[in-house]
This record gives structure tokens, C-alpha cells and sequence, in this order.
């Protein structure tokens, strides 16, 4: 069965803002978050979540519009949400778009601010590119967490960020804040690839727990799963990469092997490294390992490719023209994990959504652009999740999205965490 339409068992309630295509909102979601309230901004994006059903069945409880203008909708929830989840805008701080950072007006974190502070929530999971971690940003970095810490201190009037900070830290050594009105705060550095994403996709996840709930920082363990080194040992040392892909041909799989790192097998580190999983790669994703049951999207050929036209029925799933690779534009390797897919400052993908293909004749260049169903598929999105819009808004949403089972990941552990403290209620009691 579809994880679409899977009916997961819920364990608590949610709010989703800055939802774009429905990445982690979904994550969420499949965690067994109920979403009280779900929010996004851009027109296209807001489409999709109107046209697409929630896991389980069931419309999602949408406000579109300006994140700024919801504060009735915030203070009526105020005591009922366990989960704020959102991934502010990643361009004020990305290295794809301006990097303006605080100065930029797209900066969405002082929202993520006064969600907490008026609907007071038990935990919150916010994503980010790991850009936000650049020395320049560094200081409002360290507000940013900060501010989480002690979301219901006010800013004085006129003051900037970097004053209220300074109010902040002095709070904090003091640490004369009452734990009913602070938050306990960390943030993880991610690979989705380490949990199963078939993408190298760096980036910073933070976490908060309301710090009355006491809960213990070692009872959230976000593992990891998946390793290189278990990839590289299942195609170079005999394992089972390609038994699953035993119509490679023997070329395509040289080169694949070619330039495969050796693995000192006696290492206690590679060796803790190899009881993981292997990564998955975009040859895996397409060919529908894991969550996609097996199920291989149709081949796209290069009658397709110039025609644009779609192949099979899983929607979206169409051949595109004028793939080309130069210097700072390099292909996806199939028997790689997919590049981080991104929207581009224009919503358009570069070479992250160009893909080399077993036969170095095809289509008199031996790359094509990958379909926008092949990019869904390497962001976790199921497969009868269907995106609105054009090609490059359809491919602006993935990039700016989280990946599904990334987000399932968090949310499962922060999930366990609150229980550890007993803080979400069973199915049927009151809350």
C-alpha cells in the first residue's frame, strides 16, 4: 500500500508552517501528527496541498497567505499543539540565492519566533541549509537559538537583534527564567543520504523541547541508517547492489566501479560504517527501492526526451529536452545518491537535475534531464503525489522542500522523546 494512503496511528497534533510542496509537513504527518494548521505563501505550492490529499485521507487544514497575518489563528491554538514544524525561507542564507541573510525580507525566522510564543508548543522541528552555519551568519545563528531558548521574552521597541540578544545571554547565565516559559534548543548537522534519502542533501535541523517537560536530550536519538561505506562495499566487495540491478551492463558497471574508493576492511571505523544500510542512489530511487515497493519508473527514451512527452502513468513523468554538461555543471551519476536538488534563484534546476545514462550514445550526448516524477521520487515524495505548475515550479517545489522520510525521521524521534516524559496524550483522552 501507498505511504499515501497509509493510515497511521496518531500521537499528537501539529502545526506546519511555510509548507511549500508538502515535504515535511508530510513527514510529520507519517509520524502520527495530527496538523491543526498548515500554512504557505506561494501560489503555485498552495495548489498542490489544495489538490493533494493527506496521508490517510482528508483535506489539509490550509491557510494560504502571509505567515505575517495569522495571529488570531496562532493564539486560538495556544496549549494544543505538541509539534510547530516549518522550514523558513532558505534563501536569505543559502549560497544559491542572494545570502542577505537578516538583512534579507524573505529572513522568516522571527515568525517561527511568535508561533512559539503564541501557541506555545511542545516541541518544534525547524530545517535549514547548512549555509546558515557560515561564519558570517554565525552571530544570528546564535540568536536564532537563543531566541528559541526564550521565545516569550519581548524585543524593546526599536531594538535591533543583536540588543536583544545581548538581553537574552544575560538571561540565560542567569538562568532566572522559569522552565514553563524557556525552551531546551540543539541543532544536528544532516546528510538526508545517512537516513535513507537518495540525495546528498546537507543540512541543519534545530529541535526544541518546552523545557517544564524535562525531557532528556539522550531519549532523542535521530540514528542514522544508511553509510558510503556500506555502498561502496556492496558494489565494489561482492554485495547486493547489483543483484537488485542485475541489468547493468557489464560497461556501465565498470565505470560505475571505476573510481570506488578501496575500504580497509580491518578498520574499526569502517567497520562500525558497514552494520548500516547502504545509501540509496538515484538509480535505486528510480528503479523503486524502499518505500516505492519495488515498483521501476518507466523508461524514459529519447523519442520522449525531445518530444516532452510523459512515459507510463505515474503522473509527471516526462521527458524534457537540451540536457547539457560543462565545467560547473556536472550530471548525476546513476550508482551515486542524486545531487541536492535545488529551485535555482529562478526556480530553475542546474546541472543537479541532469543525469548520465548507462548508454554514452543517448540521444548523441549519453545525458538527459531528469523527470520531474524521478526528482519527487528522490525527494520521498510518493509517487501519486502530484505537484502544480510548469516544469520549473514543479521543480522549485522539490528543491525547496525537505524530504518526506527526512522528516519522518525527526518527527519519529522527537515523537518518542515526548513520550519518554509521558507528554502526549493516548488517542481518546482529552487534551
Amino acid at each position: 500500500m501507498s505511504e499515501l494512503r497509509t493510515k497511521h496511528p496518531e500521537v499528537g497534533t501539529c502545526v506546519e508552517l511555510f509548507a511549500g510542496g508538502g515535504g515535511l509537513a508530510m513527514g510529520v504527518h507519517n509520524a502520527g501528527f495530527r496538523p491543526l494548521l498548515v500554512n504557505e505563501y506561494a501560489k503555485r505550492a498552495i495548489e498542490t496541498l489544495q489538490t493533494n490529499d493527506m496521508p490517510g485521507g482528508g483535506k489539509w487544514p490550509l491557510k494560504p497567505g502571509d505567515v505575517r497575518g495569522l495571529v488570531e489563528d496562532f493564539k486560538k491554538l495556544d496549549g494544543q499543539v505538541d509539534v510547530l514544524a516549518g522550514g523558513p525561507p532558505c534563501q536569505p542564507f543559502s549560497l544559491g540565492g542572494a545570502h542577505k541573510g537578516t538583512e534579507d525580507e524573505r529572513n522568516m525566522f522571527p515568525q517561527m519566533f511568535r508561533a512559539i510564543q503564541e501557541m506555545r508548543p511542545k516541541a518544534v522541528i525547524c530545517e535549514n541549509v547548512q549555509g546558515l552555519l557560515r561564519k558570517s551568519f554565525n552571530p544570528y545563528f546564535q540568536y536564532i537559538l537563543n531566541e528559541m531558548r526564550l521565545p516569550f521574552i519581548e524585543r524593546e521597541p526599536g531594538a535591533t537583534w543583536e540588543e536583544h540578544n545581548d538581553v537574552l545571554e544575560k538571561l540565560l547565565a542567569n538562568d532566572s527564567v522559569a522552565a514553563s516559559e524557556r525552551y531546551d534548543v540543539r541543532y544536528h548537522r544532516v546528510n538526508a543520504a545517512d537516513y535513507g534519502v537518495p540525495q546528498i542533501r546537507q543540512r541543519v535541523v534545530i529541535v526544541a523541547f518546552r523545557a517544564d517537560l524535562k525531557v532528556a536530550w539522550e531519549d532523542f536519538e535521530p540514528e542514522r541508517t544508511h553509510s558510503d561505506e556500506s555502498l561502496i562495499h556492496s558494489m565494489r566487495d561482492g554485495g547486493e547492489y547489483w543483484d537488485r540491478h542485475s541489468k547493468v551492463g557489464p560497461e556501465a558497471r565498470a565505470r560505475a566501479i571505476e573510481n570506488l574508493p578501496r575500504l580497509d576492511l580491518d578498520n574499526p571505523r569502517i567497520k562500525e560504517q558497514l552494520t548500516l544500510l547502504p545509501w540509496r542512489t538515484l538509480r535505486d530511487a528510480i528503479h523503486g527501492i524502499d518505500e516505492f515497493e519495488g515498483r521501476p519508473l518507466p523508461f524514459v527514451g529519447e523519442e520522449a526526451v525531445n518530444a516532452k512527452a510523459q512515459v507510463g502513468e505515474i503522473s509527471d513523468h516526462f521527458g524534457w529536452p537540451g540536457a547539457r554538461v560543462y565545467k560547473g555543471h556536472t550530471p548525476n551519476l546513476l550508482d551515486r545518491p542524486a545531487k541536492t536538488v535545488k529551485a535555482g534563484v529562478h526556480g530553475v534546476p542546474g546541472g543537479e537535475s541532469v543525469m548520465m545514462m548507462d548508454d554514452p550514445e543517448f540521444d548523441d550526448s549519453g545525458y538527459r534531464y531528469m523527470t520531474v516524477r524521478e526528482t519527487a521520487r528522490v525527494m520521498t515524495f510518493p509517487d501519486n503525489w502530484t505537484l502544480s505548475g510548469p516544469r520549473g515550479e514543479k521543480m522549485r517545489q522539490l528543491g525547496n522542500a525537505v524530504p518526506v522520510k527526512l522528516g519522518k525521521v525527526f518527527a519519529d524521534a522527537v515523537a518518542a522523546a515526548l513520550n519518554s516524559v509521558g507528554a502526549l496524550e493516548k488517542p481518546g483522552e482529552k487534551r
